[in-house]
């Protein structure tokens, strides 16, 4: 069969899911992920066919897309900070937003210094590992409850040659953190119950629950905990970093300034409050 059909096909099953542009860019990575074709091969041989199983598997990946799965789940990764990163519907599909944060990081860090970075809630380990490619004398920890989270994590760090120590821990039910550090990060869950009905099925149907929602009576409650550990266990002129709640920046930075932080909020690429840093005062 010939790709430039298949592509018909493909189109017009999926017209009513997703928008013509977003339809087209998962025609692509799939056909490069699956067959190395990309969209320039096709259109200098638009005759070029694919044989019978070639045809099965783009089936089923369009099975799968019309199910509203993630397409980072179907190809089984995604790009992060320039990087590869195995995800699953064990870890959050890693999101532009986060590569900001990690930016903001590294703009604060001078690329010889030996520090040492906690990351908190690491997930598919997309930050912790960013972090170490781009500062090779920085020791690095991440922290996450799931165990089927730091599986994939690990595998991350191996597929990317970062040395990462990966600890297996409930921050909510931490007293202290071991050791001390220079920066503390962490993107924990913020989303609120009464805020699902703004997501997409992607997210909803297909992200880890855990790593996404709180109680609407209690939604900075991770914000709260890491910010108490956070006085403790940073060094002199430490830095913690988060992603937060849009809707709650203002109670997020007022929240770490009344536990004795000098804040900054920063917006993202999209003009939203989603970063904050604290520094002791």
């Amino acid at each position: 069969m010939k790709l430039k059909a298949q592509k018909e096909i493909f189109t017009k099953s999926l017209e009513n899911e997703y928008p013509v542009e977003e339809v087209n860019s998962f025609f692509f990575m799939l056909t490069e992920a699956f067959f190395k074709i990309n969209r320039l091969n096709l259109a200098l041989n638009p005759e070029l066919g694919i044989d019978k199983s070639q045809v099965e598997k783009l089936e089923s990946a369009l099975a799968r897309l019309k199910n509203h799965e993630p397409i980072q789940h179907i190809i089984g990764e995604t790009e992060f900070f320039g990087l590869t990163f195995k995800v699953d519907k064990n870890v959050l599909v890693p999101r532009p937003e986060t590569e900001e944060l990690v930016e903001w990081i590294l703009e604060d860090f001078f690329e010889d210094e030996s520090g040492r970075i906690l990351d908190i809630g690491t997930g598919s380990g997309c930050i912790a590992i960013s972090l170490a490619k781009n500062l090779p004398e920085a020791q690095i920890s991440a922290i996450d409850i799931s165990e089927k989270a730091l599986q994939i994590a690990k595998i991350n760090a191996e597929i990317n040659q970062a040395k990462i120590n990966f600890i297996s821990e409930d921050i909510l039910r931490t007293e202290t953190l071991t050791g001390n550090w220079d920066v503390i990060v962490s993107n924990p869950p913020y989303v609120r119950e009464l805020e699902k009905k703004e997501m997409h099925r992607n997210v909803l149907e297909y992200d880890p629950p855990t790593a996404l929602y709180v109680k609407d009576e209690n939604p900075l409650i991770f914000y709260e905990k890491i910010t108490k550990l956070a006085k403790t266990a940073l060094n002199p002129d430490g830095k913690l970093y988060f992603e937060i709640n849009q809707y709650l920046a203002e109670e997020t930075e007022k929240m770490m300034q009344k536990q004795g932080f000098k804040t900054e909020l920063r917006k993202d690429l999209f003009g939203n409050f989603r970063m904050l840093k604290g520094e002791l005062r």
